[in-house]
């Protein structure tokens, strides 16, 4: 807690207590203290309820003219993203006397669209729940500074109870410190003429640091849900960049498809979304993915004898899943971000809250040890359910017709493909790409 050196009384706040801080680079590289859990920065800890935030000053640790980590003094003026002055032993004990222990909440590529979405959603308690408060550690570039100033801005001024910290940075290295979720959304955009191989390249010196950056100072418990594309091999590569994490807590997005499956199994049976239930999305983020119709439900009947037109299911839902981002694209002249949020915030959601009887939802996971025989040692989207802790079990016992086994097989390839084209950044030798060439590429969903 800042004191004003003109005024002994710090300043009273009825809502709840919002800390902004920066975490960044401005040339060199600042010096890094070797254990980051230890080191007390600023942010490093979200406030506890009912005891007041604290926040070291400039004068009380290690300074440094190329770190810029902001911490404001009463004199300064006006109050916004790098105020650091609040007192939340006053906070309504009636509002907070049922609230969790926060929960720190690092995301990538914060600053863009699908973030700008997302973020609200969190800082609302949307997805985590009305009773868990949180602290974002937003993560962006040097260009994206000034952007992710803003963002912080309109965190402040939306006046979120929950919201108990925002942090901004441009080094993982600071951001991740003790976080318990990483969603890394953050990902550069495919270039025209670029190989697919080209694109794993690029992307994946981003989730070597990133990996590297969660393997040496977030939590060992920290659930990872990355969505920049290629997403799926993009989580093999953080994941294998952080041993200190469970393999298991790794997941890449496949959410959308499914939400989208839904969608267009509900319109063609004529009934609402809800009743839809059990559809499964196999194997890559790609055109390859498989969207299972075989063992989805409409209103607890099976949709194939719901809906009954086999050639419908199998000829035009397929390929309209597979294809939905880049016709998005055509309509709206840019990617999907409104829906890629909501369905991070349902990911999420999925693990945080017991998943209902007799259903499961799609995550793109570790394959080892899995029960349909697929590959190990790939992130390959499967059927998946919660008892709300944040784990997950694979739901076994699923029906594969041979449609669906040739199509989860072809999934399987590509993405075993992928994983070789990566394996010098997976610690992994010998591997050779084989994904160069149109006949060799799938595009992903929301690309052109």
């Amino acid at each position: 807690r800042l004191q004003s050196s003109t005024s002994a009384h710090t300043r009273k706040v009825k809502m709840a207590a919002l800390t902004v801080s920066f975490a960044g680079k401005i040339g060199a590289t600042a010096p890094r203290v070797a254990n980051a859990r230890a080191a007390g920065r600023v942010g490093a800890a979200p406030a506890v309820r009912g005891t007041p935030l604290r926040v070291k000053s400039a004068s009380s640790r290690v300074a440094s003219r190329d770190s810029l980590r902001v911490a404001a003094t009463a004199t300064e003026a006006p109050l916004g993203v790098f105020k650091l002055e609040y007192d939340i032993s006053k906070d309504d004990a009636t509002k907070s006397a049922d609230w969790k222990e926060p929960v720190i909440v690092a995301v990538s590529g914060a600053a863009g669209q699908i973030s700008n979405h997302l973020l609200f959603k969190i800082a609302s308690g949307e997805v985590y729940g009305v009773d868990q408060p949180v602290a974002l550690r937003l993560l962006g570039s040097e260009r994206s500074r000034e952007a992710l100033e803003g963002v912080a801005m309109e965190l402040e001024d939306s006046l979120f109870p929950l919201l108990r910290e925002v942090s901004i940075g441009i080094d993982p290295m600071d951001v991740f410190v003790d976080a318990d979720w990483a969603l890394l959304i953050g990902a550069k955009p495919r270039g025209p003429g670029m190989e697919r191989a080209d694109l794993l390249e690029m992307n994946g010196a981003i989730f070597v640091e990133q990996g590297k950056a969660l393997n040496a100072v977030a939590k060992p418990t920290c659930k990872v849900c990355v969505v920049g594309n290629p997403c799926n091999t993009n989580a093999l590569i953080a994941m294998e960049n952080a041993p200190n994490l469970d393999r298991r807590n790794f997941h890449a997005l496949t959410r959308l498809d499914e939400n989208r499956a839904k969608c267009q199994l509900a319109l063609k049976a004529g009934v609402f979304y809800e009743t839809v239930t059990n559809v499964t999305i196999w194997g890559n983020h790609s055109t390859t993915q498989v969207p299972d119709f075989v063992n989805a439900q409409i209103g607890g009947e099976k949709a194939m004898d719901v809906i009954d037109d086999n050639e419908w299911l199998e000829t035009d839902f397929t390929p309209a899943i597979q294809t939905r981002g880049g016709l998005l694209i055509k309509k709206w002249g840019r990617s999907s971000a409104a829906s890629t949020a909501v369905s991070i915030a349902d990911a999420i959601k999925s693990l945080v809250t017991p998943t209902p009887e007799g259903d499961w939802f799609s995550t793109a996971v570790c394959t080892d040890g899995n029960p349909y025989g697929i590959q190990e040692g790939i992130i390959f989207s499967m059927p998946c359910r919660s008892n709300g802790d944040g784990s997950y079990e694979i739901v076994d016992g699923l029906e594969i017709n041979d449609w669906l086994r040739e199509r989860i097989k072809k999934s399987e390839e590509e993405l075993t493909k992928e994983a070789e084209c990566v394996s010098h950044l997976t610690g992994k030798l010998g591997g050779a790409c084989e994904l160069v060439g149109e006949k060799a590429d799938t595009m992903l969903p929301g690309e052109a």
